[in-house]
């Protein structure tokens, strides 16, 4: 009789025509039968296709992109920890949670189910925009530094900044189904994930890279680390 994962969804879960472990192709086809991915895939073609007529090419657009890939685990690292992980505020006898607090408290107490692994539509609308946002808003400093065509350097930004959210929630999809790791550097990102969902939520925040974990210091031995008793509940009852 073959385990329960509690981490990872069931082999019915991904459609395959192989017995035990689904291939990554399979895995890849279920991704799009979600919801969500076909907004982010449309906002990334939009951007990308935007760059392209603005034209102006330069290396501007290789150091941004350079610079948005440097900050990124870091960036990841703090959503995680001060947004998704925010604890509940109370009001008198009421508790009042963000939405994406709640989601993700949701997906703790059930990491197999493949349905709350990836951001709701509303929530990829709401992120698409908020990176949208502060691409834009950074893109007047960065201008003053570096010159060149502000509006390129600014879809340049939103393009690479929308691959990489489409690049995470893929990962992180791909990280909770029954597919196995086979490469190194997927190994470690998976390992760290289930350390974070079953060792301790305080620990191992990074999904897509372990450098925001490593730097900051939220990567101890595992051996050192007591299983938290709110790893699923995050905060119980806060």
């Amino acid at each position: 009789m073959a385990l329960i994962d509690p981490l990872t969804a069931p082999a019915p879960a991904v459609r395959s025509r192989h017995p035990g472990a689904p291939t990554l192709r399979e895995c890849w086809r279920a991704f799009w039968r979600r919801p969500s991915p076909p907004y982010l895939a449309g906002a990334l073609v939009l951007a990308v296709a935007l760059r392209v007529v603005i034209g102006h090419w330069s290396w501007r657009d290789a150091l941004v992109a350079v610079g948005i890939v440097v900050v990124t685990p870091f960036a990841e690292w703090a959503i995680h920890v001060y947004l998704l992980h925010a604890r509940p505020l109370r009001l008198a006898s009421r508790r009042f949670d963000l939405p994406t607090t709640s989601e993700h408290r949701a997906h703790h107490e059930a990491p197999a189910e493949l349905d709350g692994v990836l951001i709701p539509v509303y929530g990829v609308l709401i992120f698409l925009a908020m990176i949208a946002l502060t691409v834009w808003l950074l893109s007047f400093p960065i201008h003053v530094v570096i010159g060149g065509d502000r509006l390129a350097g600014a879809v340049a930004g939103l393009a690479i900044s929308y691959a990489i959210l489409f690049a995470y929630e893929w990962t992180h999809f791909l990280i909770h189904t029954p597919y196995r790791p086979r490469h190194r550097y997927f190994r470690a990102i998976w390992r760290n994930h289930r350390l974070h969902h079953y060792k301790s939520e305080r620990y191992w925040f990074g999904v897509t890279s372990t450098l925001g974990d490593r730097v900051i210091g939220t990567m101890p031995d595992q051996r050192r680390v007591e299983r938290s008793g709110t790893a699923r509940s995050l905060h119980g009852d806060a």
